[in-house]
């Protein structure tokens, strides 16, 4: 087992599947004490056994980020387990599929709520506990492309994500000269478990033109949209979280896209 976090706190918002378990489990990896999260307990537990059974130190707290006591609590546990909270990573997301001029209200907001307030709170939670340590540190909000385009039936998601874009580079420049860097990892399309169950390649539901809003988001449409000409893996998205995290970059506001050149594509598709 490597060393690149030895003595780190990380704090990692819904850690319990996906891209927050995959980057909980790196800095487990690397030497860092991690805080595992999830609104359920016994989720958030899941990832801190895996980790402690591979030889890492974990601890599972339940939190809804969304709340701005259950996430300065969350964050204070970190101090209260191992001493001092190092990296924040602000990964807890959901989001509603739905036309923008149907959409109930409590939807929208449950998205906001949790996308964009969620990662301002857990972010004042951390960074006033790192200014009051004096060491510095680093908080990573987790974005996506979706921040930065327009796609159908998202469109919570989407302004949520494109306010966590201006939300770093806000927090980046007040946070600067408390040595604390704040950046964005924006990722494309990865392949998850969850992925996996809810969408297969071929799906007629998913090519049928005439079922908005799921046309287009079959494999190989969204490969033909990728340069690099495949979904993202976790263990990349781990890799470009795990430089975020290590410091020593002389990088913060920034937005960092891990999406196969998605965004740099300006024909749309390869035509295959």
């Amino acid at each position: 087992m490597s060393e690149r976090l030895a003595d780190e706190t990380a704090v990692v918002t819904g850690s319990s599947s996906g891209i927050g378990a995959a980057i909980a489990t790196k800095f487990a990896e690397e030497g860092a004490n991690v805080i595992t999260n999830s609104r359920a307990l016994e989720r958030a537990q899941e990832t801190a056994d895996e980790i402690t059974a591979n030889g890492g130190t974990a601890t599972a707290v339940e939190a809804d980020i969304s709340n701005p006591d259950d996430a300065h609590a969350l964050a204070e546990s970190a101090i209260e387990e191992y001493g001092s909270i190092d990296i924040m990573v602000n990964n807890a997301g959901i989001s509603v599929i739905e036309p923008a001029m149907e959409m109930d209200p409590e939807d929208w907001q449950s998205v906001i709520n949790t996308n964009l307030s969620g990662v301002f709170y857990g972010a004042q939670a951390a960074g006033t506990r790192m200014i009051d340590q004096g060491t510095g540190g680093q908080i990573i909000n987790i974005s996506s492309i979706f921040g930065k385009i327009g796609i159908q039936g998202r469109a919570p998601y989407n302004a949520s994500k494109g306010g966590v874009n201006n939300l770093t580079r806000n927090l980046a420049v007040e946070l600067a000269e408390h040595d604390i860097q704040v950046n964005a990892l924006a990722p494309g399309f990865i392949k998850t478990q969850l992925d996996e169950q809810t969408r297969e390649s071929g799906d007629d539901e998913m090519l049928d033109e005439d079922n908005w809003p799921y046309y287009g988001y079959d494999d190989t449409h969204i490969e033909h949209r990728v340069p690099l000409d495949r979904f993202g893996t976790l263990d990349e998205m781990q890799n470009v979280a795990l430089f975020l995290a290590e410091g020593n970059h002389y990088t913060t506001g920034e937005i960092l896209n891990a999406d196969g050149g998605w965004l740099a594509f300006g024909w749309g598709s390869k035509g295959r």
